[in-house]
C-alpha cells in the first residue's frame, strides 16, 4: 500500500516536472518521459492498466493510428526512414496511452500552473532578447526571439498558453482581483510576444483562439460573437500590423508569394504550395493505402524531378493532411480524424466548464494549424497534444 502511494505520488511530481520541461527543453523533458515510462512498465498490475486504456475510444484510435504505420511498412521500400517515422510516432502508441493512465484529476492546476509558468520564462527570456537586454541564445535572434524552440513551434504553443490564460480570466469565478489582473497583464504581453515572433502558422492560431473563446464566452449569443469577432480581429491584426515590422513583412511575403506563387515557389509559403501540388499528383496514384510509411522521400522525389525540377526535394511537406495522405492513404487520414472526434465528442461528456472547453479548443486549433505544418510529428507540439489530452478526456469517474 504504501509503496503503491509513492509511486503514485512520484507519477505527479515527474508529470508536473513534464508540464514545465515541455516548453524549455527537449532532453529535460525526453529524460522525465523516460522515467515515466519505465516506472510505468516495471511497476506492474497489467491488467488494470490495459483495462482502463482499452476502456477509452481515445486511446485506441490513438494506438491504431500508429499501428496503421506499422502495417504501412509492409509496403515501404525505404524501411529506414519507415523506422524514423514510427520512432517519431511513439507518442501515440505508448506515452499516450501511460499518461492517460497515471493524470489524476485533483493534479490538473499543478500540470496547467506548471506548463504556464515555463511559458512565463519562455516569454521573459524572448523580451530580454528582444530588447538587446541579454545577447541572443539558441535559436533566438534579436529579430526573432524565440531562444528555446524554433518559431514553427513556439507560436502554437503560445496561442495555446494565451487561451489557456484567457480562460482563467473570463471563466474561473474564483480568481481574486490580484490574479485577475496579473492574468490580464499576462495576456496582454504573451499576446504583444506573438507578433514580435515570426510563426504565422502560431499567428494564425491565435486568431482562431481568439475566434473560439468569444463564442465559448457568450455561449448561445452567436450574433453578438459574430459581431465581436469581426471587431477584435481586424483590430488586433490592423494594430500587429503596423506595430510590428516582422509580422508586416511576414504577412506582405505571404500574400505575394501566393498571388504571385509561380515566381516564388522557393519562397516558405511558395514550397508550401509546390509540395502540396506535388503530392497530390502521387496521393491520386494511391489514394486508398497510400504509398507506405516511409516512402515519402523516394515518391516526392520523383514528382519533384518530374513537376519542379529546380526546387529542392524534401521529406514533410508541411502539412499533416498531405503526409498521412500521401503516407497512409484514406484510411490513415480517417485514423487520424478519428482521435480529433473522440476528443471533440468527450468534451462535451464533461461537467467542468475548464474540461469541456479545452477539450474542444485543443483538438480545433491543430486542424487548423495542420494545414501549414506536420504539427504531429515535432517533438514540442506532439507533446503538447499529448500530455494535454492525456487528461482532458480521461473520465476520472471511471478509474
Amino acid at each position: 500500500m504504501l509503496q503503491s502511494f509513492n509511486l503514485e505520488k512520484t507519477y505527479q511530481y515527474l508529470l508536473i516536472s513534464l508540464a514545465f520541461l515541455l516548453p524549455l527543453t527537449v532532453f529535460g523533458a525526453n529524460t522525465i518521459i523516460v522515467i515515466i515510462v519505465l516506472l510505468w512498465l516495471f511497476s506492474g498490475d497489467y491488467k488494470a492498466k490495459y483495462n482502463q486504456i482499452m476502456s477509452s475510444k481515445l486511446m485506441i484510435a490513438s494506438i491504431v493510428f500508429y499501428c496503421l504505420h506499422v502495417i504501412g511498412m509492409l509496403w515501404t521500400e525505404d524501411l529506414q526512414w519507415g523506422l524514423h517515422i514510427l520512432h517519431k510516432m511513439w507518442y501515440f502508441l505508448l506515452l499516450f496511452p501511460i499518461l492517460f493512465n497515471i493524470v489524476q484529476r485533483k493534479y490538473i492546476k499543478y500540470y496547467v500552473s506548471a506548463f504556464l509558468l515555463a511559458i512565463t520564462v519562455t516569454e521573459i527570456a524572448s523580451y530580454l532578447v528582444w530588447f538587446e537586454i541579454v545577447a541572443p541564445f539558441k535559436n533566438a535572434t534579436v529579430i526573432n526571439p524565440t531562444p528555446f524552440m524554433s518559431h514553427v513551434s513556439y507560436n502554437p504553443i503560445l496561442a495555446f498558453s494565451i487561451y489557456l490564460v484567457l480562460h482563467e480570466v473570463f471563466f474561473n469565478k474564483e480568481l481574486g482581483k490580484i490574479k485577475f489582473f496579473f492574468y490580464g497583464f499576462f495576456a496582454i504581453t504573451m499576446s504583444i510576444n506573438m507578433f514580435i515572433t515570426g510563426g504565422r502558422a502560431g499567428q494564425v492560431m491565435y486568431f482562431a483562439m481568439l475566434a473560439i473563446i468569444v463564442f465559448q464566452f457568450f455561449n448561445t449569443q452567436k450574433i453578438k460573437s459574430l459581431l465581436l469577432i469581426s471587431v477584435l480581429i481586424p483590430g488586433i491584426f490592423f494594430t500587429a500590423y503596423m506595430t510590428s515590422d516582422l509580422f508586416q513583412q511576414r504577412v506582405d511575403a505571404a500574400v505575394k508569394n501566393t498571388l504571385y506563387y509561380s515566381n516564388n515557389k522557393g519562397s516558405s509559403v511558395g514550397l508550401r504550395i509546390t509540395f502540396a501540388l506535388n503530392s497530390w499528383e502521387v496521393i491520386k496514384e494511391n489514394p486508398i493505402i497510400g504509398i507506405g510509411t516511409g516512402d515519402f522521400p523516394i515518391e516526392y522525389k520523383k514528382i519533384n524531378q518530374l513537376n519542379t525540377p529546380k526546387i529542392p526535394n524534401t521529406t514533410n511537406p508541411h502539412n499533416m493532411y498531405t503526409l498521412i495522405a500521401m503516407e497512409l492513404g484514406v484510411i490513415g487520414l480517417i485514423s487520424m480524424m478519428s482521435i480529433f472526434y473522440f476528443q471533440i465528442k468527450l468534451s462535451f461528456n464533461s461537467s467542468s466548464r475548464f474540461i469541456r472547453d479545452v477539450g474542444i479548443t485543443l483538438p480545433l486549433l491543430f486542424l487548423v494549424i495542420m494545414w501549414s505544418d506536420s504539427y504531429l510529428l515535432g517533438h514540442y507540439t506532439t507533446l503538447l497534444f499529448v500530455f494535454f489530452s492525456s487528461f482532458l478526456y480521461k473520465d476520472f469517474e471511471k478509474s
